[in-house]
């Protein structure tokens, strides 16, 4: 089965199905590829399946799949922080989270979608 890369940093891009229609993913790191039926058929995922799995994976895993790099944001100040895999998530945490703390927060895209950001509280 055709590997599908997702670049789910960006929510406008969306991976090619292979010809069965249910695409697949692979993690280099843990040796293995999987086909989403699961997704689709049990979890009703439809066009996040991908994404679903990707954050399936790295919660269970402690890493993501082949091709998925997340939106990362860190506190300069305290140890908080998150990854996210599009931009208006990772955004609202570190917007709220430098307004509630008057904390700076790094917002930092995959590496292909610019420079790191400074978010500064009021």
């Amino acid at each position: 089965m055709p590997r599908v890369p997702y670049a789910c940093m960006v929510e406008t891009q969306s991976a090619d199905a292979p010809e069965s229609g249910v695409p697949a993913v692979s993690c280099s790191r843990c040796g293995r590829e999987w086909d989403l039926d699961f997704e689709f058929e049990e979890l009703s995922a439809g066009n996040r399946a991908v994404e679903q799995f990707a954050l399936d994976h790295e919660r269970h895993t402690g890493h993501f799949p082949d091709d998925v790099t997340p939106w990362l944001v860190e506190c300069q100040q305290c140890p908080d922080g998150d990854q996210y895999l599009t931009e208006r998530p990772a955004r609202r945490w570190a917007t709220v989270h430098a307004r509630h703390t008057t904390h700076t927060v790094e917002l930092q895209p995959p590496s292909d979608h610019g420079p790191t950001e400074q978010i500064t509280g009021n």
